[in-house]
């Protein structure tokens, strides 16, 4: 082994956690991290596409002169939908390739306060509008436990630069599931906030009444640290919330003896791939032999629910698009222009009443769900991950059906605005990941990354690594 390859296997710290204590006991310095970073994103781009643009001399030049923060020398890198001024800022579309935006993100900036270093862009779905993480402009996005398979998306590149050990975190979206289902299929954590706990000034929109901006690491604890970052009021930002942001860090390392996770019945649990279901009910167990109490719950309305969720995502996408789509309809890929279509012919009394529903809903299910619960304990994804092939829907595939498979058991949360925190809880006989994921009432995050870090203290699938390919 050679050169970045060689470079890419050195000893570094496997989590940000870890780097953050290794930065402080001054047994590394962030030039060290961020070569060793660059070196790695070299190695695993052939194989995996993460990157969209690599900025490894300005990534260096921050390491030589690191601000201190919270996160000061930590490499990350960022789906390619946040803003950066004076940067090209694609989305994953090709009518974007040239786009300089015109202002940096809040979550960039508050990053960039915290210390962070930023190696670059991140391949992503075309608009954020794949749950597969296929980009016919930019390249798939390809699973580093296996290049043959999904990343899943839209947060794609993020999930696969964070699972190849390239950054220790990243920053991902979520309208139906795009930051939980990459997350489930490459093996690490991510978490979707409740609607409003992080601002969205500078982050393109795919939804705007159900878009959360969230993070993406390899451990829970790390998406504390994270979120203790980015997370809280903005008054660039109407839409962020102005509700105190809680210490996660310490959220996520509290125990969590006496807290109760409650299983739903029906939908979230049907038509389960056997060996996800067998990966659940250990999870379960784990989370008993943690002193959690489970119990069960019966869930009305998820139907319903997940129908008004793709109603609000396609009318706006469509309401967002439609000019773009009118006069530059190849410049889309096939199943994303149909399905934003299918928009156009939503009537307005329907998105209306999907909106107006909202609220009842959330009143109802938090009632049920919530009752006698801290959070819901559901799987992330309903089967074993898929190859990009059987998911390729521009040559073979029903776009619609696809995308529902995917998103069957994380929309309901983006509807109902609540937080949810995916987990890696094992490996299926195909070799991938399976996940588990955990849900909230509002603003909920800190026990729900108290659950999520326990379980990982109790376990030892976050530690597990995909090998450099050949």
């Amino acid at each position: 082994m050679t050169g970045a390859r060689a470079t890419a296997a050195a000893t570094s710290p496997a989590t940000l956690t870890d780097a953050l204590a290794a930065l402080a006991a001054g047994r590394v310095t962030a030039e060290a991290l961020t070569e060793l970073a660059l070196a790695r994103a070299a190695a695993w781009q052939p194989h995996i596409n993460a990157f969209i643009r690599l900025d490894a001399e300005d990534a260096r030049s921050v390491a030589r002169a690191p601000r201190a923060g919270p996160l000061g020398g930590v490499p990350m890198a960022h789906k390619d939908m946040f803003s950066r001024a004076g940067r090209v800022s694609t989305c994953g579309s090709g009518l974007r390739r040239d786009w300089i935006a015109p202002v940096t993100a809040t979550v960039l900036e508050r990053l960039d306060a915290a210390g962070a270093i930023d190696l670059g862009t991140l391949n992503m779905s075309e608009w954020a509008g794949g749950a597969t993480g296929h980009n016919i402009h930019f390249g798939d996005a390809r699973n580093p436990w296996n290049p043959d398979h999904i990343t899943g998306g839209s947060s794609s590149g993020s999930a696969a630069a964070v699972a190849a050990g390239v950054v220790f975190a990243a920053l991902g979206s979520d309208t139906g599931g795009s930051i939980r289902v990459p997350a489930a299929c490459c093996g690490i954590a991510g978490l979707k906030p409740t609607w409003g706990r992080v601002s969205r000034r500078g982050a393109m929109p795919r939804a705007w009444s159900l878009d959360c901006v969230g993070p993406l690491a390899r451990t829970v604890e790390d998406l504390a640290a994270v979120m203790s970052v980015i997370a809280g009021p903005d008054p660039a930002d109407p839409t962020a919330a102005a509700v105190p942001v809680p210490d996660y860090v310490a959220a996520a390392r509290a125990e969590v003896r006496g807290m109760t996770v409650a299983v739903p019945e029906g939908w979230f649990y049907e038509d389960l791939a056997p060996p996800v279901a067998a990966a659940l009910e250990a999870a379960r167990r784990v989370l008993e032999g943690l002193g959690v109490r489970v119990v069960s719950v019966a869930l009305a309305d998820l139907a319903t629910i997940s129908t008004l969720q793709s109603v609000v995502t396609m009318a706006e996408a469509a309401a967002i698009h439609a000019p773009m789509m009118r006069a530059h309809r190849d410049a889309y890929a096939r199943g994303l222009f149909g399905r934003q279509q299918t928009g156009l012919a939503i009537p307005a009394a329907a998105y209306l009443d999907a909106l107006r529903l909202r609220g009842l809903l959330l009143r109802r299910f938090c009632a049920t769900a919530f009752a006698d619960a801290d959070a819901l304990l559901l799987p992330a994804l309903p089967g074993e991950v898929p190859t990009r092939a059987e998911t390729d829907v521009e040559s073979c595939g029903d776009y619609g059906a696809v995308h529902a498979r995917m998103v069957r058991n994380t929309r309901a949360f983006n509807y109902l605005g609540l937080p949810a925190l995916a987990v890696p809880c094992g490996f299926t006989p195909n070799g991938l990941p399976a996940a588990f994921q955990l849900a909230g009432p509002p603003f909920a995050e800190a026990a729900l990354l108290r659950l999520g870090a326990a379980y990982q203290r109790a376990t030892e699938w976050h530690h597990r690594e995909p090998p450099l390919p050949s």
